[in-house]
């Protein structure tokens, strides 16, 4: 452990933080020269093995991640038209399929026409391991591109619950004010927590930390998050 990180835990007492003086702690003990991302981590009580307790969903960030998401659209037509008009850094259909065969991946989000998945999901062992094939379920399959487009814009994140039951969700950078940060993670919090699913039983939130890329992590007292979302 670097001296930095050993000084900065020894700003970090071992106890549950409440949210608002977590941001602000973490703000506090940063160290590193550039603007880190801050970090939420919820580990949950459920089994990811089990299909009918995956815990995955999207919102929207208020004030974004601080990050410039490149976004890529499959479209054909007027959708295509629409995707560009709405802001998408690339946009097609075949083409960019075999460019992604190809080994391209210069994008951080994709969006598909439902009319397209058939073509798209070819590139299943590609997309899919990093996070980036297109789902119904998290609004990245629609024929509203133009919307889907404007929301990761505006600051979208995605979730999903790993094999060890942990979610691991961007709420900002080192730079934001400890208020910006404070809501980003109050929206991803609630947003988890109204995704509990109905087959699980006992303490749902079972632990949560909020850290910077470089900093020590404060554990949040989860039992009053909760009790807000109960």
């Amino acid at each position: 452990m670097g001296k930095k990180m050993e000084e900065a835990r020894k700003n970090v007492e071992s106890r549950l933080y409440g949210l608002r003086e977590a941001v602000e702690t973490v703000k506090q003990v940063a160290y590193a020269k550039f603007d880190e991302s801050v970090d939420l981590a919820v580990r949950l009580g459920v089994d990811p093995k089990r299909s009918d307790q995956m815990v995955r969903g999207t919102t929207v960030l208020p004030h974004g991640t601080g990050k410039k998401l490149r976004v890529l659209v499959f479209a054909k037509g007027e959708k295509e038209q629409e995707a560009r008009q709405a802001g998408a850094d690339y946009v097609g259909a075949e083409d960019l399929i075999e460019k992604i065969k190809g080994g391209w991946m210069d994008f951080d989000c994709a969006i598909a026409t439902p009319d397209l998945m058939a073509s798209v999901g070819k590139l299943g062992k590609v997309l899919g391991p990093r996070g980036l094939m297109p789902n119904p379920k998290t609004g990245t399959v629609t024929f509203d591109v133009a919307k889907a487009v404007q929301e990761i814009r505006k600051g979208r994140v995605e979730y999903k619950v790993e094999k060890a039951g942990i979610v691991h969700v961007p709420i900002g950078r080192i730079s934001f004010s400890p208020d910006h940060l404070y809501e980003n993670a109050q929206a991803v919090l609630e947003s988890v927590m109204k995704a509990k699913p109905a087959s699980c039983k006992g303490k749902y939130l079972k632990s949560a930390t909020i850290s910077s890329t470089m900093g020590p992590g404060v554990k949040l007292d989860t039992a009053a998050i909760a009790k807000q979302w109960s």
